[in-house]
């Protein structure tokens, strides 16, 4: 007689070898946790020909040893380990990370003294950061007749500063910035500062729009000669945030984002017929080039050690929150994937660099200089990814435009494929630090994540850590493990791609559109970044 025995977890844990930490509480009981425990088993049987073969077969043939060790690294993340601890420490005791500021300085002796701490070497590496922006204050009083209030602002980077006292001029109702109604305001908008109306913002594609439109907006306001630009929010609750002025370190105007709630009582106003004037007063700290830094853990190959694996997160974020989301999650969760990796003694074939980036807000400046510093060996770099989307569900990647891409990602997640489905989006993707591993042919992808609380919550007041979901991102980090050890592991190997075929991305896909609309389209042309060449032909879009 055949008697049903309960198997649980500790037992598919026995079999990849490894054992929860007293410490563990069984806080993943979940259907995505569930899943995972599938795929561990699916591993394990397939390791156990004694479970796995049929009696009429001989033994299934036994995988090797990167697959057990794949199953052991993945099962470490059900366990409680110092993710959130890490998280939680980083955005509560350093606080908001703007490159230059310093509190970024302390985050990179934060990340440095975490991997040292988990028995991965780790050092910083410099690169050269453009020029200097910071907040200091910033405020606005909107003045008519009768009548007089003060709706908190935000400067834009790379804004410039006003004259101390502020700088007042006439706001205008600009709509939604079009061409039409910048051109129905004629000389008026010399001058004067425009308020721009915006669609409240729910999702990343409404934020990627938003991208898109403000390049056009700022293209034809500063033609026009305003003073300046002043966008209503897009966030609901007044939130304020920071979004780059499209033309970067360009610019020469002061550009600001105003509570919504205040920038829709001007606007009534203005319809209703008053006459407004804006007096804003902007303190910024800027200055000329400067030094900053990328943090690099390391865990050195051992049979392919010139050949790398790079896994990115940018340590840096902007000041308003403490950027829980963008992108402190994501940086942990790289500093206990190399934990864990170390705890094991796991040994992949290939060197896996944990990149914590610095600079990415200002325009991915952290991951240029390191493409700069380290272009000699980027031949063996045999894929470069980008974590940088907050804690919602890995779904997926974007690879790139690489169709070989795709089958290569799909087997580095086998081992995690009850979190699936994942589904491979073989697209170029501006605005992370993957694009100038894209510009320099290298392999490349980018985490796709469901939004979860990532758009409404973005570059915010409100990114904090109550933000992320301790679970997800748990999940997360297994998803990051095992996508680090499968290509460290696998015998695949794609080729850089020469300049002509990144050229010949940029002119069969939008991804000359996203360049340039995050100021980024005149660097590749110029070839101020990316591989060395001429650029014969303008983008054109897929």
């Amino acid at each position: 007689m055949w008697t049903p025995v309960h198997i649980g977890p500790s037992y598919f844990w026995s079999l990849a070898g490894w054992r929860p930490p007293s410490s563990w509480s069984p806080r993943l009981s979940t259907v995505s946790s569930r899943r995972l425990l599938s795929s561990l088993l699916s591993l394990s049987l397939l390791g156990s020909p004694a479970l796995a073969a049929e009696p009429s077969k001989p033994p299934a043939k036994a995988p090797d040893a990167s697959r057990a060790e794949a199953a052991r690294l993945v099962a470490s993340f059900l366990g409680d380990t110092p993710l959130m601890s890490d998280l939680q420490s980083l955005v509560d005791e350093v606080g908001g990370r703007a490159t230059g500021s310093p509190s970024n300085l302390r985050s990179v002796e934060w990340a440095l003294a975490r991997f040292r701490e988990a028995g991965v070497d780790a050092r910083k590496e410099s690169f050269q950061m453009p020029g200097l922006w910071l907040e200091r204050s910033a405020s606005a009083t909107v003045r008519g007749k009768g009548l007089e209030f003060s709706p908190r602002i935000a400067a834009m980077p790379f804004s410039t500063a006003t004259p101390k006292g502020g700088l007042t001029a006439p706001l205008l109702d600009a709509g939604r910035g079009t061409e039409k109604e910048l051109k129905a305001l004629g000389e008026k908008a010399k001058g004067a500062f425009l308020l721009v109306d915006t669609t409240e913002l729910k999702n990343v594609d409404d934020l990627f729009r938003e991208y898109a439109e403000a390049a056009e907006i700022e293209q034809q306001a500063f033609a026009a000669g305003v003073a300046g630009v002043v966008y209503m929010g897009s966030r609901p609750n007044n939130l304020l945030y920071r979004h780059n002025v499209s033309v970067g370190m360009r610019n020469t105007r002061p550009m600001m984002v105003m509570e919504r709630d205040g920038a829709l009582r001007a606007q009534r106003l203005l319809r209703t017929g008053k006459a407004l004037t804006l007096t804003a007063e902007l303190e910024l700290q800027t200055g000329p080039a400067y030094e900053s830094y990328n943090v690099i853990g390391e865990i050195r190959g051992s049979t392919r050690p010139d050949e790398v694996v790079v896994l990115g997160a940018h340590l840096d974020s902007w000041d308003l929150g403490t950027g829980a989301l963008d992108n402190g999650a994501n940086v942990v969760a790289l500093i206990d994937v190399a934990r864990q990796m170390k705890r094991l003694g796991l040994k992949p074939a290939r060197t896996i660099r944990f990149a914590l980036w610095n600079g990415e807000e200002q325009g991915m400046y952290g991951s240029e200089g390191y493409v700069k510093a380290h272009e000699a060996e980027l031949d063996k770099h045999v894929m470069a990814s980008s974590f940088d989307i907050g804690c919602g569900r890995i779904n997926g990647f974007f690879t790139g435009g690489r169709p070989e891409l795709p089958p290569l990602v799909d087997q580095a997640l086998e081992p995690v494929k009850g979190l699936g489905p994942f589904t491979q989006v073989d697209a170029p993707i501006v605005g992370t630090d993957n694009f100038d591993f894209m510009l320099h042919g290298v392999p490349n992808l980018v985490a796709n994540q469901e939004p979860a609380l990532y758009g409404p919550n973005y570059h915010a007041r409100s990114d904090e850590l109550d933000k992320c979901d301790p679970q997800q991102l748990r999940l997360n980090t297994a998803i990051v493990g095992a996508l680090a050890y499968g290509f460290a592991q696998m015998d695949a190997k794609l080729p850089r791609q020469s300049r002509v075929q990144v050229e010949e991305l940029v002119r069969t896909t939008d991804l000359g559109q996203q360049m340039k609309s995050f100021n980024m389209l005149e660097d590749w042309t110029s070839g101020k970044r990316g591989q060395k060449g001429s650029t014969s032909a303008g983008p054109a879009k897929r």
